[in-house]
């Protein structure tokens, strides 16, 4: 039986949400094919009809989790945009730390990344280079001193870094998991001029 053209874009789509939340909770080599299929609805059959290898899923997964991810950083909140405090204590949060399933694909997927080839890596890049760029304006408005791209960068792969340490220490020791985040915020606050 042929699927429609709106089922299966449905479908790619529920592909591309389940890797991507899949991905982010046990990394990409953490998952199979068949289990993706499988928790979204589907046979891995129907995966390989819409991608032609895993690689190439991980690299929408990877594209949908970073358009979610810079939606929520650019997301008004209540008529203006968050500041760069609120996106600082927001990200650096126990409960974003914690919600691996749905934070920040770049802190999950950092690891897998160098393993992988050059289309996930360029996926990747671009998404950091994004979330600079938020910072980057941040640091522009405030008229912080310095080159401003250096800093917002630093502040990007600083935050991403503090989650990925922080989850992993956070069960053999919380407090030093608290301790990472406390510590990223109150510095990188200091370089942002805060």
């Amino acid at each position: 039986m042929k699927v429609s053209k709106e089922k299966a874009a449905q479908n790619r789509a529920a592909l591309i949400e389940t890797a991507a939340r899949l991905f982010r909770e046990r990394g990409i080599d953490g998952v199979g094919v068949a289990e993706i299929g499988k928790a979204a609805g589907l046979t891995h059959g129907a995966l390989y009809a819409h991608f032609p290898s895993k690689e190439a899923l991980a690299a929408e997964a990877l594209e949908h989790g970073l358009q979610i991810s810079h939606a929520r950083m650019t997301a008004a909140r209540e008529g203006r945009l968050p500041s760069l405090s609120e996106l600082l204590d927001s990200y650096l949060s126990e409960e974003k730390r914690d919600d691996i399933a749905n934070g920040c694909a770049l802190a999950a997927s950092a690891s897998d990344i160098g393993r992988l080839d050059e289309t996930i890596s360029a996926r990747y890049s671009d998404g950091l280079e994004k979330m600079a760029a938020v910072f980057e304006k941040h640091l522009h408005a405030h008229k912080v001193k310095g080159n401003q791209r250096e800093k917002a960068m630093a502040i990007a792969v600083a935050l991403i870094g503090a989650i990925a340490a922080s989850r992993a220490v956070l069960k053999a020791q919380p407090e030093l998991a608290n301790e990472i985040l406390r510590a990223v915020r109150r510095t990188v606050g200091e370089i942002a001029g805060e």
